[in-house]
């Protein structure tokens, strides 16, 4: 097997300096929280020796918010592998389902860049390819914020939703399928070198609303990767410059990834999932008909607002999956 020439070592002074960064942020944190927890004892002695009713409210609302910023520290705390802290590029795929399935791809893309929003975390469209009919085939995005791929790791897998169908006439519950597959992004610290003997580059005209009479120049960029087989495209972008910045940095992902798990079978294309997407390997599931119920199949957890988690408020589940991996 020829030996991989993509990787580099990494700097460890800038390793180093962003662990150090990373320390002190959090010791920053706790500090604060200590500091919130002392005036909150205070407005707890001047309720108590007043009184006063109003007081004792804003200390107790103060305490609970402390207390939510303690929580979701703790779970920070948790996420500890080498990659967590990074950002996160998302690829979601349409499964078995057909137009359904396609449809149920976006309506998770939808949920997941709401679950982003919540966060105050930045998101970036890299490359998305319509459905026949309606919803989405496929789409790759990026997710900027603290900790966003230790967080958005814990929903890689399958997912499946029941519904009475709104593209068949006849009224009848119907089951569709879409994986969701997260890598971390690579960061400057970390050097990958891709030679250019190595990339083939195609080019093309990017599809999409405005048909022939916009898309008229091959902005769209494909590159492979010929030792992995890696393949990623963007089409985004209206400048093919700026297509291949952003396909380079998905495939940068890709092998820091390839290098990281140092098992080369796991690696394939960009939107392929390494098992079926369909029957008896989802990881959660939407249930619309007959009743409403969201369950994730990991830790036995079910959530009756089903709305509200397909609303971005997935918290509860990454929070319950990240404790129980623990």
């Amino acid at each position: 097997m020829a030996k991989d020439n993509f990787w580099d070592e990494p700097d460890k002074a800038a390793v180093l300096l962003k662990e150090r960064t990373q320390i002190n942020d959090e010791l920053a944190q706790i500090k604060s929280l200590q500091s919130q927890l002392e005036d909150v004892g205070v407005l707890f002695e001047m309720a108590h020796e007043e009184q006063d009713e109003a007081t004792q409210d804003e200390a107790l609302a103060a305490l609970a918010k402390i207390e939510r910023d303690m929580q979701k520290l703790s779970l920070d705390q948790l996420l500890s592998g080498q990659d967590d802290h990074r950002n996160a590029i998302v690829s979601i795929n349409a499964g078995a389902g057909g137009t359904d399935a396609q449809d149920w791809a976006e309506i998770l893309m939808r949920m997941y860049l709401r679950w982003v929003e919540q966060k105050a975390f930045k998101s970036e469209i890299i490359d998305l390819a319509q459905g026949d009919e309606a919803g989405i085939k496929s789409v790759t995005f990026s997710v900027d914020g603290p900790y966003a791929y230790g967080y958005l790791k814990l929903e890689e897998g399958v997912h499946r939703l029941v519904r009475i169908s709104p593209f068949n006439a006849s009224g009848k519950r119907h089951t569709s399928f879409a994986s969701v597959s997260v890598y971390p992004q690579v960061d400057q610290e970390i050097a990958i070198e891709i030679l250019d003997k190595d990339l083939r580059v195609d080019t093309f005209r990017a599809s999409g609303a405005g048909g022939q009479h916009v898309n008229k120049t091959s902005s769209a960029v494909r590159l492979t990767h010929l030792p992995t087989n890696i393949v990623v495209s963007c089409q985004q972008e209206k400048s093919q410059h700026r297509n291949r910045e952003m396909a380079m940095k998905v495939l940068k992902a890709r092998l820091y990834q390839k290098e990281q798990e140092k098992q080369q079978k796991q690696m394939q294309d960009l939107y392929e999932s390494k098992d079926e997407i369909g029957w008896g390997s989802q990881i959660r599931s939407y249930v619309l008909q007959p009743y409403q119920m969201v369950k994730d199949h990991r830790i036995n957890m079910e959530i009756g607002n089903v709305q509200s988690v397909l609303d971005g408020n997935l918290d509860s589940f990454m929070e319950g999956v990240l404790l129980a991996s623990r």
